[in-house]
């Protein structure tokens, strides 16, 4: 199978043409891949805000901005890896419980061909069902590390009566049925007020290693991301990229803003700092295009799902 490369912005201007996410073909079939980007249209999960179902839409747009290489790494990820755009799951917007199951299967297939799904979304409950179709894949490999990008923690127990499925839940799912490890797990850029004093107790009392923005602000990404590369070893993980890290002066189209976060450019250093981890797969969460500016969240989410990519090349 071909490597792909994106369409040549001096032959057809990037305004023009099909949207695609890098302006790469579109596939139907992932078999011969070893990345599927794809995009996840759904927010079922949303507990407020709704508008992350378009999220994949409007980031494939303004991913026509990306070009070929990173500037800083030299990677030229459409050289070292077979990759293209396999559409959007077709996920149902009314029964939850489907819906993760339809983004299991849709991901299972992914896995299945050999490829690693590299997904827009969607809200954060998106990658639950991904990370069990990743798991599932690969179950002698044990509970897999996570690299988590927020400004949540995602690991509260249910929302309004007992709902135990929401964005604001998945990462406490996972851990119960023994997909990830707590133990290798990191989650960086949390901050914002909090229901209880406590809401952090039971993810601190698993070993989830929780840093707060505010140590982030005293540290800095190289020894933060020492850490990170300490922490998940060799072993398989997954990266799972919340806009919401980001601070809402920079990205203001997502469902919960909450100020004092991550710079873009921070957020870039960091997820270059993953590279050579063992990383099964990736996604960029939580672009709600209603409530963005000129577009550029989705920028944003182009510009880091770019930085997965090229991360995802380098650790081939």
């Amino acid at each position: 199978m071909p490597f792909h490369e994106p369409v040549d912005a001096a032959l057809v201007p990037r305004f023009a043409g099909h949207a695609t996410f890098m302006r790469l073909p579109a596939l139907s079939d992932p078999t011969g891949l070893d990345v599927a980007i794809l995009g996840i249209p759904w927010d079922g999960g949303t507990t407020n805000r709704p508008g992350a179902r378009h999220g994949p839409r409007e980031v494939r747009n303004q991913s026509s901005l990306m070009r070929r290489v990173h500037h800083v790494s030299g990677t030229a990820p459409y050289e070292r890896l077979r990759v293209a755009d396999l559409g959007d799951l077709a996920v149902q917007p009314i029964d939850l419980m489907a819906a993760l199951a339809q983004i299991e299967s849709g991901i299972a297939a992914v896995c299945a061909a050999g490829a690693r799904p590299l997904s827009v979304g969607g809200d954060h409950l998106t990658t639950l069902p991904v990370l069990r179709a990743i798991h599932k894949a690969a179950p002698t490999r044990g509970p897999l590390g996570l690299v988590q990008f927020d400004a949540h923690s995602d690991t509260n127990d249910s929302y309004f009566g007992g709902n135990r499925y929401t964005h604001g839940t998945p990462f406490r799912r996972a851990i119960e049925e023994g997909i990830l490890d707590p133990r290798r797990m990191v989650q960086i850029g949390i901050r914002g007020s909090v229901y209880a004093a406590d809401e952090h107790q039971w993810a601190q009392d698993q070993g989830i290693r929780i840093i707060y923005i505010e140590e982030f602000a005293r540290r800095g990404a190289d020894q933060i991301s020492a850490e990170i590369r300490m922490l998940m070893g060799d072993a398989p993980c997954y990266v799972t990229f919340d806009i919401d890290s980001i601070d809402p002066a920079m990205a203001p189209g997502t469902g919960t803003p909450e100020i004092g976060g991550l710079t873009t450019r921070e957020a870039q250093a960091l997820v270059r700092g993953l590279s050579g981890l063992n990383i099964l797969g990736a996604d960029v969460v939580e672009v709600s295009p209603p409530f963005d500016v000129g577009g550029i969240t989705a920028l944003t989410g182009a510009t880091m799902l770019f930085e997965l990519l090229c991360v995802l090349a380098e650790t081939r």
